[in-house]
């Protein structure tokens, strides 16, 4: 009886660890929650808050969050929501996921970068830009395609 009641106990801890993993998708769904909702220091902190080596980079983060926090309404206008652009995949272990981010005056490109060390993924890198427009017009140039 001792034996089943510790096999339970044990069997109940490790479900419960493997549900408190997050997938790269589940971390990006929350991260966009917390910035719609609230701001974007509150995503940003959500973002850094599983990697402990984020203390050795804290001036590049702060840099980041002042970046993200001028994206005022005032400045590129009504949030709208998100598209996923693109996930390239290094391995099992390194993954870029691209994010199109709808705003009413122009979109912006967030780009994450995960890295799953061990047992849990974090998050490796974050960065925006509004390059969106150049590549897709480089993109289009007809040097890019076989012509018949």
């Amino acid at each position: 009886m001792k034996f089943r009641f510790l096999f339970l106990v044990v069997a109940i801890i490790m479900s419960n660890s493997a549900f408190t993993q997050e997938s790269p998708e589940e971390i990006i769904i929350t991260f966009f929650e917390k910035y719609k909702d609230s701001n974007s220091t509150t995503a940003l902190d959500y973002l850094y808050g599983k990697n402990k080596w984020v203390n050795k980079v804290s001036d590049d983060i702060l840099n980041i969050k002042k970046q993200v926090a001028s994206l005022t309404e005032d400045y590129v206008g009504k949030y709208y929501g998100y598209e996923e652009i693109l996930e390239k995949k290094l391995s099992d272990s390194f993954i870029l996921k691209s994010y199109l981010v709808k705003y009413e005056r122009q979109p912006l490109r967030f780009t994450f970068q995960f890295y799953k060390p061990d047992k849990e993924w974090i998050v490796f890198s974050f960065g925006f830009d509004a390059n969106l427009d150049d590549e897709i017009e480089e993109a289009a140039k007809l040097y890019r395609y076989r012509l018949n």
